[in-house]
This record gives C-alpha cells, structure tokens and sequence, in this order.
C-alpha cells in the first residue's frame, strides 16, 4: 500500500514537473514569438509613415490581444478549459465595467485622440488642466511631461473632454508683453525703440512683423502692448529677451521711470 501511494506521488510529481517544464518553455517561446510580432507590426507601420501616436496606441492593444491569447494557450495546456477561461475573462470584465465604467470612457476618448489626433506625441499642448509636452497617447491615459519636469499622468477622457489648446500645431505664436511708460513719456519715441530693438532679439519671426502699440492708459501713464511672434520652440526665449529688451532699451534711452500719480482734493 505504501508503496503504491509512493508511485502515485512519484508519478503526479513527474506529471506536474513536465506540466510546468512545459509551460515555462511554452511561456518563453510565447513571448518571443509576442516580441516578434510586435516588432515586426513597429517596422510595419514606420515603413508607411503612420503616425508615432498611432504606432504606440496600436502597439498597446495588440500586445493585450497577444498576452490574453498566450495566457489562454497556457491554460488550455495544463489542463484548464478554455471555454472555462472566457467565462471567467467575461465574468471579471464585467465586474471590472461596472466597478470601473470610466476605463470603457477612456479607451474611447482614446481611440478618438488617435483619430482624430487634436494632439499627439511630442506636441507642447494644454490639456487636461496641465500644460507640458505629450509623451505618448495610450489606451486609456495621456502622459503629459509639465514645464517643470514632472511626469504627469490623465485620463484620456479628461483630456478629450475638455478644452485643448496645441501650442505646436501653428507656424508661430504671439509673445504677450506689456511697457509701461511715465506721464509726459513720448510713445511715440518709445513705440520706434521697441519696435528695432524687438527685431534684434535672436528666432523673432520677421513675419508676421512683432506689433508695439498704444494699448492703454492707468495711473503711471500710458501702456504700451509689446508683442513679438516666434516660434513654439523659442517662445520662453524670446519672452525673456523681450523683457530685457523693454528694461534696457527704454532706460539707456533716458526714459523717466513711471510713477503713480494721485490727486488728493485738500477741501
């Protein structure tokens, strides 16, 4: 009797041993064969000039497709039905959709962002209530790197449902700055200084030509719009340069600094 419980132990054991010898090596070939697939659908899509955003999304939902499959085949290797294993998949996907309904939103909004593609990868945007630069557009997120460097993570549905402004999508875009100049100031002289001194500053478009103009009047005196275009990549550049340009211009020019003036009535 005892003997014969041993053969059975010895045997099961060598079965359950072959079983997983197999589903590792299975497991290894399966993924070499996910990694092959996959990269030969990147060579695929770069060979047509598809779009990065739609390479990365495509990307994600074949290597899903993939991995589910070789989970299945693995299954179905050590003995558990398949059939088994598409109810329960059915089963907890629906559990998960109505647990978490927003992932069906986001895939959505996704799919819609690849599409339609208002942005994509390497845009500088504001969307979502962050400003910074696309990363990638997944299935159901958009990594968005801010202006100070912090790697930040929305909800696809959050940023296609809300406003997105793409900073990159034009030729160039307006640098909004503003001089103020004291009572008496001559504008006109001021107006002349800014407008050479602004064509002087390094990656300022020549065209459109930047505007410097009577914007409006405070308690200092009058205002003047000072406004340069470049392009999306010098923007802070030429910000700053701008800047410089009306402190420095202005001042070696002899202009007064402006004071507020109030009226006090004595009666």
């Amino acid at each position: 009797m005892n003997q014969e419980l041993m053969n059975a132990i010895v045997d099961k054991g060598v079965d359950v041993g072959s079983k997983l010898i197999g589903v590792i090596l299975l497991w290894i070939v399966g993924r070499f064969v996910i990694r092959s697939i996959m990269n030969l659908l990147e060579r695929s899509l770069k060979a047509r000039a598809v779009e990065k955003t739609l390479i990365t999304y495509a990307d994600s939902i074949v290597s899903v497709l993939l991995n589910i499959m070789l989970i299945a085949a693995l299954l179905g290797f050590v003995g558990i039905e398949t059939t088994t294993f598409a109810g329960l998949l059915a089963a907890a996907g629906l559990a998960i959709g109505t647990a978490w309904g927003g992932l069906l939103a986001n895939f959505a909004a996704g799919a819609f962002l690849v599409v339609l593609r208002p942005i994509k990868k390497g845009d500088f945007v504001a969307a979502g209530g962050f400003v910074g630069t696309v990363e990638e557009i997944g299935m159901f997120v958009t990594i968005i790197n801010t202006m100070d460097n912090v790697k930040t993570i929305v909800g696809n549905a959050k940023v296609f449902g809300e406003p997105i402004q793409n900073f990159s999508a034009n030729p160039y875009r307006r640098v909004e700055r503003t001089a103020q100049l004291a009572h008496g100031a001559d504008h006109g002289r001021a107006i002349a200084i800014l407008r050479e001194a602004l064509s002087k500053i390094p990656n300022v478009a020549a065209t459109p030509a930047p505007d410097v103009t009577l914007l409006d009047f405070n308690l200092a005196g009058p205002v003047l719009a000072v406004r340069p275009y470049c392009h999306n990549d010098h923007y802070w550049q030429v910000y700053f340069d701008t800047n410089a340009a009306i402190r420095e211009e202005l001042g070696k020019a002899g202009f007064a600094v402006p004071q507020t003036h109030h009226h006090v009535d004595g009666r």
